[in-house]
């Protein structure tokens, strides 16, 4: 049996979750709604205030999607009551992010400003020119946002200039030597 498939999700205060016909979850907390379509193979029940997720038999991809599905509920659960953020850094000379609006604005060495529309669900945060946080319910949604804002400019392994992930080590190289 799947450890993580197998353990059910709790509940917490003001948090409903409701599964249709066809394993379509809607889960709705104080800071939205979530819905996702599950795989039809795999059973989830609600059961006095816990989420309970079982498969039919033990076929190696009923096994693969127990864990699965049941990770996802309980991101959807995580996300509807605290939300999920990650937090970006801009290393280098004059580097630095901007909020205009609802866009994000980063000066990364390009010739031009770089512009980012916040997708639905997602909102940019920026606490200091050097940092982003981008912040959303969504645990999928907002780790794909944040790679999109990393990949203007990935950090480069000589100087470590770029932007990165607050809890991202960069393996640096030895530059070049010259000749002796």
């Amino acid at each position: 049996m799947s450890r993580i498939g197998r353990l059910p999700i709790a509940l917490p205060q003001g948090v409903t979750v409701s599964i249709d016909g066809n394993n379509v979850v809607t889960v709705k907390g104080p800071k939205g709604t979530l819905t996702k379509e599950m795989s039809k193979v795999i059973n989830i029940k609600v059961e006095d205030g816990k989420v309970v997720v079982t498969r039919p038999n033990d076929e190696k991809e009923n096994r693969a999607l127990h864990g699965l599905t049941r990770a996802l509920i309980k991101n959807m659960v995580v996300g509807v009551t605290e939300g999920y953020q990650k937090t970006l850094e801009l290393v280098g000379v004059g580097y630095k992010a901007a909020k205009q609006g609802k866009k994000l604005v980063l000066n990364v060495g390009y010739s031009h400003p770089v512009e980012i529309e916040p997708v639905e669900g997602i909102e940019f945060d920026v606490p200091a020119p050097t940092q982003v946080i981008v912040k959303g319910i969504n645990k999928e949604v907002v780790g794909q946002v944040a790679a999109v804002v990393r990949s203007v400019r990935e950090p480069e392994p000589y100087k470590g200039k770029g932007i990165k992930y607050s809890n991202e080590v960069i393996r640096r190289k030895e530059g070049k030597t010259g000749k002796k």
